[in-house]
């Protein structure tokens, strides 16, 4: 369940009546709230009570990423995990093995931008890689993903930077 859209006291009971119904195979059933700082606060003590009190059947899993937004009582009957953004040095793996399955060419450090540029959000990366393939064809250079990202290239910046000491700026 989206709770960015999906906020109101009534989306949280039509929640409810679904959790009471056990699961016809398996053990559990897995309902996923996402964006759940979004809920109002009605929804969220309408939600209280079926959070104190499960069926044994019903798994939870409140997705965030502003839990300061969440009301202490629904807080103090979860557990957190954390998660951390992914390394440059993972991401960049993870999009040369992309790129291998793909038969994409690529050059280390055109990876290495692009895993920089996403910020640890491995979604990105991977959209970052489709728009940059999709510009430079199965060649990934570091110069045509400097172009294509307008990332200032670490040559440029230095020489600008030589420029602008030696006070030739009507040269950059």
């Amino acid at each position: 369940m989206d709770a960015a859209s999906n906020n109101s006291v009534d989306d949280i009971r039509n929640l409810i009546d679904q959790v009471r119904i056990p699961p016809q195979t398996g053990q559990y059933k897995v309902y996923i709230i996402d964006e759940v700082h979004m809920l109002s606060s009605a929804a969220f003590n309408a939600f209280l009570k079926t959070l104190e009190e499960p069926p044994k059947h019903a798994i939870f899993i409140l997705a965030t990423t502003e839990k300061h937004k969440i009301i202490p009582t629904i807080l103090s009957r979860c557990q957190i995990f954390d998660f951390k953004r992914i390394t440059v040095k993972d991401a960049k793996e993870h999009l040369a093995e992309v790129a291998e399955n793909q038969g994409v060419q690529f050059e280390d450090d055109a990876l290495h931008i692009i895993a920089q540029k996403a910020d640890g959000a491995m979604r990105d990366a991977l959209s970052i890689f489709d728009r940059v393939v999709s510009y430079c064809g199965n060649n990934l250079t570091r110069q045509a993903v400097t172009e294509n990202l307008n990332v200032l290239d670490y040559e440029t910046y230095i020489n600008i930077t030589d420029l602008i000491l030696e006070n030739k700026i009507p040269i950059c």
